[in-house]
């Protein structure tokens, strides 16, 4: 055991101090993340902000500018008077409006009699912004709405809703519906997947390719001495890495941490640990910087964006591509991420894909072992 870890220990120096001549290691392990999480942390949301409305009053009265007035001022609206509605049309077409929002020249009479309706168009050419606009424009006519009809005391069967349910929403966990609440802990997962993967599959393959693991196959080191001392070297880089990424979502993003530190550390050590195994996993079988790299971007980068519930719910994809993500190991740290840093200690949650995680990193390991032999082929 002491000759094992001295060998360990040997190795893992020789590693540290080839990482620091090696300034592409340390680009990719604290550069890269950091980077990638402010472009993609500021260029990446899930909002729409300043939308251009162009509002049609076909009769200004105080009740239609009292019940449109929640336009100004919105940060989702960025409203365009018209005095028509073919002048709307043509603002529509040209994409210089996102939306038209209409009222009727009778509007104060309907509403007297609680028929009153908004007539909202919307251009319908990128769907996910008409969809939330069309969101938007709901939540804040029922509020502006609701509001004057306390005002005026018309009673519910005045204003024609006798028998209606009032919905009283609320939001846990992103109480402030921030997309980049949702977005940046996801963000660290697919960061963590890429820096994980690249560190090792790139660094091994160079090594296989140039042939410096031959003069550790004549010593007596075993094939679990050389991949430990790769991996413990790169973990530390990765964790590095990593709290910077977390310095960036806290200060920077203000994404909240609402769990525990030590849990979050722990689950992040672990998956860095799967990322870093599936590197070396990949190398040990293809022992080819160019493959390596390609079959890392494949098996690893793109299914943690696509497929692993960074963007999208795995419930409402087809059912392949939602057997696909559940199999991925970033599903799992994407939904211990989000939970720990939005809803807390959920140990149901954390246990069952901690545990997942483990396999994985077994898993992967395994195979790493398995095609690593001291011999040549």
């Amino acid at each position: 055991m002491n000759a094992f870890l001295r060998r360990l220990a040997a190795l893992t120096v020789k590693e540290l101090r080839q990482i620091s001549r090696d300034m592409s290691s340390i680009m990719i392990g604290l550069v890269l993340p950091i980077i990638l999480i402010l472009i993609f942390g500021y260029g990446l949301s899930l909002d729409v902000k300043n939308a251009p409305v162009a509002v049609v009053m076909e009769k200004s009265s105080p009740l239609v500018r009292d019940v449109l007035s929640g336009l100004n001022g919105s940060r989702y609206f960025s409203p365009r008077y018209v005095p028509s509605m073919h002048e709307a049309e043509e603002l529509l077409r040209r994409r210089e409006v996102d939306a038209i929002l209409r009222t009727g020249s009778d509007f104060d009479r309907l509403y007297e009699k609680g028929e009153a309706e908004v007539q909202l168009i919307l251009h319908g050419v990128d769907s996910t912004t008409a969809t939330l606009i069309g969101q938007y424009t709901g939540a804040l006519l029922s509020l502006r709405m609701q509001a004057e009809l306390d005002r005026s005391g018309l009673t519910a069967e005045l204003a024609g809703t006798k028998g209606a349910a009032v919905l009283q929403s609320r939001i846990w966990f992103n109480e402030a519906a921030d997309s980049s609440w949702y977005l940046v802990p996801g963000l660290i997962v697919i960061i963590m997947t890429l820096v994980g993967a690249f560190l090792t599959a790139l660094i091994m393959a160079r090594e296989w390719e140039r042939g410096t693991l031959e003069s550790l196959f004549v010593t007596p080191v075993g094939r679990a001495e050389i991949l430990l001392s790769k991996i413990i070297p790169y973990f530390l880089l990765g964790m590095a890495g990593l709290l910077l990424c977390l310095a960036a979502a806290r200060w920077l993003f203000g994404v909240p941490m609402r769990g525990s530190m030590t849990l979050f550390l722990l689950c992040s050590s672990l998956y860095l640990v799967v990322a870093l195994g599936m590197g070396l996993a990949i190398s040990s079988v293809t022992r080819s910087q160019f493959l390596s790299c390609q079959i890392a971007i494949v098996v690893s980068f793109l299914p943690a964006v696509i497929l692993s519930g960074f963007l999208f719910d795995l419930r409402s994809v087809p059912l392949v591509a939602r057997i696909v993500g559940n199999i991925l190991p970033a599903t799992y740290y994407m939904d211990l991420l989000k939970t720990l840093f939005l809803a807390g200690n959920n140990m149901h949650i954390i246990l069952r894909d901690s545990a997942a995680l483990l396999l994985y990193a077994a898993l992967f390991m395994g195979v790493a072992i398995r095609f690593t032999r001291k011999n040549l082929d």
